[in-house]
């Protein structure tokens, strides 16, 4: 969605130059270019449909699914979070497991408990906030130009983990709740997926504020369209196997790193 340009995506201020001693650190995280937000996409519909795989086709449940993620996703980010400079494929595979544990986790919010989408929504909402709001007042910046500490990259994870539950659980709410279905949805999150990409270029809105906005809506995003891939004729969906689907995905993702490989951020966004 964004290409690579001139214009930085997120500007510095004190705190980051502190934290950047100079303009040719590394960060830990990708450059935001076209194929980041492909990947991104392709990845949270595999989350999807994956999570779901093994919560539903398998018939383990939500709370099992989400125990069995969970330790997928602790080892995939103590791994990240332990090499020394940016790998793209840790990094995608702990990104594939953040959408995962996302979709078992909101399913069990939304379902197990019984608070319903719009509970869950909100709950995650909060949950989002909080991370985002204690990430900046501990280093005083959530900015991602700068992920290159072990600190940094735990309050990136968790705020990831959250930002990816939430668009599990307002994706369902968008399609199911609000009656929209799964292809009219998938175009309201397109849309304004399209609105945030005006804004960076064509507004001084904050770019750390855009770059979370792009990335919490791109998951709510891979949500229905994942759906849309497995659920049920009767119920808008085109009724793929899930296992399919996810092999598909997961090979798609595994080309796109291969043949179009990111770089470790330099600067801002």
């Amino acid at each position: 969605m964004y290409l690579k340009s001139k214009k930085s995506f997120l500007s510095f201020n004190s705190n980051e130059k502190k934290i950047m001693k100079n303009k040719n650190d590394l960060a830990k995280v990708p450059e935001v270019t076209l194929m980041f937000w492909i990947i991104k996409i392709a990845s949270t519909t595999l989350g999807e449909t994956g999570g779901d795989s093994v919560s539903m086709s398998l018939g383990v449940g939500y709370l099992v699914g989400t125990a069995i993620f969970s330790g997928i996703f602790l080892l995939a980010v103590s791994v990240q979070i332990y090499q020394k400079k940016f790998h793209p494929v840790i990094y995608w595979i702990t990104i594939i497991a953040t959408t995962t544990v996302g979709t078992t986790l909101a399913d069990f919010v939304n379902r197990s408990i019984g608070i319903g989408y719009t509970g869950g929504t909100l709950i995650l909402s909060s949950f989002l906030m909080a991370s985002l709001f204690i990430w900046h007042r501990t280093l005083g910046t959530v900015s991602i130009n700068t992920i290159a500490t072990s600190k940094q990259e735990i309050f990136y994870w968790i705020t990831i983990m959250f930002s990816q539950t939430l668009g599990t659980a307002l994706g369902d709410w968008t399609a199911d709740s609000s009656g929209l279905g799964y292809l009219l949805s998938a175009v309201v999150f397109s849309t304004s997926l399209m609105i945030v990409a005006g804004a960076y270029y064509w507004s001084s809105f904050s770019r750390t504020l855009l770059f979370w906005a792009a990335f919490i809506l791109t998951r709510p995003l891979g949500a229905v369209v994942g759906d849309f891939l497995d659920k049920p004729v009767s119920h808008g969906g085109l009724d793929l196997s899930r296992y399919s689907a996810s092999f598909i995905l997961l090979l798609f993702i595994a080309l796109c790193i291969k043949f179009s490989p990111s770089n470790a951020a330099q600067k801002s966004h």
